[in-house]
């Protein structure tokens, strides 16, 4: 959603790059620069006058003239004033010291609060919580039905006394529905409302009988990311109407400039608490105001990105990995296969990757990938017997032919994925022997794995020591040698002596201290 916006800033950081100091004028062309970049992506015009007022004064202040870089105390001014316009900090859900606690959904028309009534229901399911889902959208046509689909998908109940299409009292379903999640022993209940529009002066109404007949905790204001400036008066609208408590962004996946994601939060005074990134139920995040301003600023966002690895990978199944592959075991087309669904579980690989700090600059690269390639990938990998994944040597020509068939693929394909597999087998044998990747050299500790050479189970290869180098002038090689000679004769332990005694014990007697020339004196440290 945030690409035109992201792609400008970023232009417009790499203007200042280089600069040892900056001027007035530098200061000036750059936040001129932001202004009509927030203006094209449809921001409040209120919010920018502000946010841009507030990155000039900063700019122009002693923390960026004192800066060794000043690019980058102007990034890290602009990144602290989007922060601040998205709501500064995460705001988690408030739940009712006596259960069950209450939200209550409401919005426009065709915002997606049905939809996001399920994706809510599973997230609460998923934390712990028992929740219901309240029908009183009783006006739209099959929005009773669509929330008891959308609820039996999230696996969450659904209360649903009226089958709606303009029959029944909202108010009375959803005072109803708060009795029932207490006898029913529901901790949460979601109330979904009907849409309407902010000039409905009788839809208001009912919301505000319904806010008043379930006293809920949350009032959650869904908009949709994608409505640009209208999102100002209707969030007003709604404020003074049922007063909010916090907001809900949808259709963050879409391809509108975003506008109403970066003024909401402003104009409402309330803060955005979750954020909905696609159509599928499990496409739902808590918003996290700096994470979504370093997205915007092409810096990644490596947090989420962590959080949902953990949510995917199995801890087990990855320390046995890690265990095998410390044990010398090579990997194996089934350890690939286990990785591919873990990442298949994360969501779309492109999302994944915009993630990663400065994606934005092969963003063309990212939309021209074609992610059913890892279908065919698993097909592919399926279609082998078990002796085929542990072992790819085996794969002759008619084994590929009939993987190729067996996969709806060509030979062509599996003799790549064959190909790219073992390169990627060569990767991890050396990086365990310590070497680092191909091309970039050893890593500090990357050793640690192996020792440093190879490593049977349960012993450690002794470590090997550095011979000096031989001397190119015989007679000095001769030296070298005969000096090496004299030194084994002389540290050389007697059968049974481990610390160098002689044979009749006498710790003092070094085989061969006749020959030496010692310094005056120095016999009586020899015991002589």
């Amino acid at each position: 959603m945030f690409t035109s916006l992201s792609d400008r800033l970023t232009a417009t950081f790499r203007n200042l790059r280089g600069k040892g100091r900056l001027s007035e004028a530098d200061v000036d062309a750059t936040v001129r620069e932001i202004r009509r970049a927030l203006l094209d992506a449809d921001v409040a015009l209120p919010v920018v006058r502000a946010f841009t007022a507030s990155v000039r004064e900063r700019a122009l202040s002693a923390e960026v003239s004192g800066a060794l870089n000043p690019a980058q105390q102007v990034v890290k001014i602009v990144n602290e004033e989007l922060v601040a316009v998205l709501g500064g900090q995460t705001r988690r859900l408030r739940f009712a010291k006596t259960p069950p606690t209450v939200i209550m959904l409401a919005g426009l028309q065709g915002a997606g609060k049905t939809t996001l009534a399920g994706k809510l229901g599973r997230y609460l399911r998923e934390h712990g919580h028992v929740p219901l889902l309240v029908a009183a959208d009783l006006q739209r046509p099959n929005a009773v039905t669509q929330l008891q689909v959308v609820g039996e998908r999230a696996g969450v109940a659904v209360f649903a006394p009226e089958p709606g299409n303009g029959v029944g009292d909202p108010v009375d379903v959803a005072r109803r529905g708060v009795e029932q999640a207490r006898a029913r022993q529901h901790d949460v209940v979601v109330v979904d409302t009907a849409g309407r529009l902010g000039v409905d002066a009788e839809m208001m109404q009912q919301a505000a009988d319904i806010r008043a007949a379930t006293a809920p905790d949350e009032v959650l204001f869904v908009v949709d990311a994608m409505i640009g400036q209208d999102a100002l008066a209707t969030a007003q609208a709604f404020q003074e109407g049922v007063d909010l408590t916090g907001v809900v962004l949808t259709k963050l996946d879409g391809d509108a400039r975003g506008g109403a994601a970066l003024s909401v939060a402003t104009v409402t005074g309330r803060p955005v608490l979750f954020a909905s990134t696609g159509e599928g139920l499990a496409d739902f995040e808590v918003f996290h105001p700096d994470r979504m301003a370093s997205r915007i600023l092409d810096m990644g966002d490596v947090l989420s990105l962590i959080e949902q690895a953990e949510r995917a990978f199995d801890a087990e199944q990855a320390n046995d990995l890690a265990t095998r592959f410390a044990e010398g075991e090579d990997f194996t087309l089934e350890d690939f296969l286990t990785q591919m669904q873990a990442l298949k579980k994360m969501g779309s690989l492109k999302k994944v990757l915009g993630m990663l700090p400065g994606m934005g600059e092969v963003r063309e690269q990212l939309e021209g990938f074609d992610e059913a390639q890892l279908g065919r990938i698993e097909a592919i990998v399926r279609s082998m017997t078990p002796l085929e994944r542990r072992s790819p040597k085996v794969l002759n020509g008619s084994r590929r032919l009939r993987i190729a068939r067996g996969s709806g693929t060509t030979v062509t394909d599996v003799n790549q994925l064959l190909e790219r597999f073992g390169e990627a087998q060569k990767v991890m044998r050396s990086m365990r022997a310590g070497g680092g990747l191909p091309g970039m050299g050893g890593r500090p500790g990357a050793g640690g794995l192996s020792g440093g050479g190879k490593k049977s189970r349960g012993r450690t290869a002794p470590p090997v020591k550095a011979r000096k180098a031989k001397s190119g002038n015989p007679a000095k090689r001769a030296e070298q040698e005969r000096a090496s000679l004299e030194r084994a004769a002389t540290s050389r332990a007697l059968p049974g002596s481990a610390f160098g005694a002689g044979a009749d014990g006498a710790p003092g007697a070094l085989p061969g201290a006749e020959d030496l020339q010692l310094p005056p004196g120095f016999e009586k440290f020899l015991g002589r």
